[in-house]
C-alpha cells in the first residue's frame, strides 16, 4: 500500500466516523446532545477537508483546478444528491414521514448515483 493512501484511509475513516457521530447526536432527540453533535460533525468535516487537501498534495497535483461547465455541474448535483438524501433521512428519522421519507431519500441516491457516468463516463 502506498503511504498516500494509507493516509487517505486513516484520515477518511477517523473523519467520516466523528462525522457520522455527530449527525446522529443531531438527529436522535433521545441522545439530547444537538449542540455537542453540530461541533462533532463540524471537527469530521474538517478532518475530511484535510484529507481531501493533504492526498492532493501528496498526489503531487494542483489543489485548484480549472473551473469548467462539467466541474461545476458535477459539484452542483453531489451537494443536491446529498441534500435530498440527508432530508429524506431527516423525514424517516426526525419527522416520523417513513414512507415518503424513503422515496425521497431514494431520489437522493439516484441522483448521486448519476454522478458515476458524469464522472467516468460510460464506455464499450
Amino acid at each position: 500500500m502506498k503511504k498516500k493512501n494509507f493516509v487517505t484511509l486513516i484520515l477518511s475513516t477517523v473523519g467520516g466516523l466523528i462525522f457520522a457521530l455527530g449527525m446522529c447526536m443531531c438527529l436522535l432527540p433521545e441522545w439530547n446532545a444537538f449542540s455537542q453533535g453540530i461541533i462533532a460533525g463540524a471537527v469530521g468535516a474538517v478532518i475530511l477537508l484535510i484529507m481531501a487537501i493533504v492526498r492532493v498534495k501528496m498526489s503531487g497535483k494542483r489543489i485548484i483546478v480549472k473551473l469548467s461547465g462539467k466541474t461545476v455541474g458535477t459539484i452542483a448535483l453531489s451537494v443536491a444528491g446529498a441534500l435530498i438524501l440527508g432530508v429524506g433521512m431527516c423525514m424517516v428519522m426526525v419527522w416520523d414521514l417513513m414512507i415518503p421519507g424513503i422515496a425521497v431519500g431514494i431520489a437522493g441516491i439516484i441522483a448521486l448515483l448519476c454522478l458515476i457516468p458524469l464522472c467516468r463516463g460510460i464506455k464499450d
